[in-house]
């Protein structure tokens, strides 16, 4: 329901359904989308029905609903922000009111982070008049020198200014303000490293899907199943560490798996307990998804931005260089590196230090 809630689709259909780790196979994916989309439309209909319904209706489900009703905004002037990561659902509501209102559309398209959970871009293509505001008045030069052989790599054509009155300086930082990851588990793989050093450590956003993870890795290596939508069918621990051992698809889960046989999921559901409040911690972790729109004074990238790999040659073929960087990847460390106002240790982005810029 929720990928459903996000789209401007009319009604809930079995492409909605989505592809679960280890269910590659597209036979067994359509059986599944056959077995479970009954369900859902009956949930979808449960929901609607706000005074008793069964199953709870949060945000995505009363804007889609509100969305299905064709509404008319009664507005002079709409302004959208965060434009260059809208759900279609969004820009659905948002267009349709052309007709009537000015629209404004607010966005950096380098900062499109959100494509894999189905956002889009909606100034691309959109007919209007553009204003670029390229200065940054944030940080200095070196940092925008720094952004810009990011923008560089994702193929952006904005290009920016820091502003010659703040100095931001690169170089190594012992005791950041925040540090940056990837991925939630290279988040909490670095709540516990500081946790273990003896400092307060925030979690931006809350523990609450760490916890969950780790509960769900407790589960498994008790001998239980779990309803982890990222681990739903794994029946044992020793299953998913073989899945992500051996198949491509589950390499991204290694570092969980990494994660838990190091500490275990109860000492990781202990740190989660442990976490202290912003205002209260002596650093804050982050991924670099939630640290968007965000900013500090000394950032930290931390070590689970891994370098673009060598595509698969022939046996003795020398890949090609440089190495190819994907767009989205690009995007996403120019918004790390650009929450910093004083100081940026690029971490394990370092790696764009040997990439050739065009």
């Amino acid at each position: 329901m929720a990928r459903y809630c996000h789209t401007a689709d009319a009604t809930l259909t079995k492409r909605h359904v989505p592809r679960l780790r280890g269910l590659e196979d597209p036979g067994h994916h359509a059986e599944l989308a056959n077995h479970l989309l009954p369900f859902a439309q009956r949930a979808w209909i449960d929901l609607q029905h706000f005074d008793d319904s069964a199953v709870r209706c949060d945000h995505d489900h009363y804007l889609k609903i509100w969305a299905l009703t064709r509404p008319r905004i009664d507005a002079e002037f709409l302004l959208l922000d965060e434009a260059q990561d809208t759900n279609p659902v969004v820009e659905q509501i948002f267009l349709a009111q052309r007709e009537h209102a000015q629209l404004v559309l607010v966005g950096d398209s380098a900062q499109a982070i959100y494509q894999w959970r189905g956002a889009k871009d909606v100034m691309t293509g959109f007919e209007g008049t553009h204003f670029a505001l390229s200065r940054s008045f944030r940080f200095g030069p070196h940092l925008a020198a720094e952004a810009n052989r990011w923008l560089g790599l994702a193929a952006a054509p904005l290009r920016l200014t820091g502003t010659d009155t703040v100095s931001t300086e690169l170089g190594p930082v012992e005791r950041p303000d925040v540090v940056l990851c990837r991925t939630n588990v290279g988040a909490m793989a670095q709540v516990m490293q500081l946790m273990t050093a003896g400092f307060r450590v925030a979690l931006a956003g809350g523990g609450q899907s760490l916890n969950a993870l780790a509960q769900a890795a407790k589960d498994l290596k008790e001998g239980r199943r779990t309803h982890h939508p990222e681990l739903v069918l794994f029946t044992t621990w020793g299953d998913l560490q073989d899945y992500a051992s051996h198949d491509p698809s589950g390499r991204d889960l290694q570092p969980l798996v990494d994660l838990v046989d190091t500490h275990g999921p109860d000492a990781i559901l202990t740190a989660v307990a442990h976490l202290a409040p912003e205002g209260a911690a002596d650093v804050t972790v982050s991924t670099a998804h939630k640290a968007k729109g965000r900013e500090w004074a000394t950032v930290r990238i931390a070590d689970d931005f891994a370098p673009p790999a060598p595509p698969a040659t022939n046996e003795g073929a020398q890949p090609a260089s440089p190495l190819p960087v994907d767009d989205a990847e690009a995007r996403l460390a120019y918004v790390a590196v650009i929450r910093t106002r004083v100081r940026l240790d690029h971490g394990s982005l370092a790696w764009i230090d040997g990439t050739r810029q065009s």
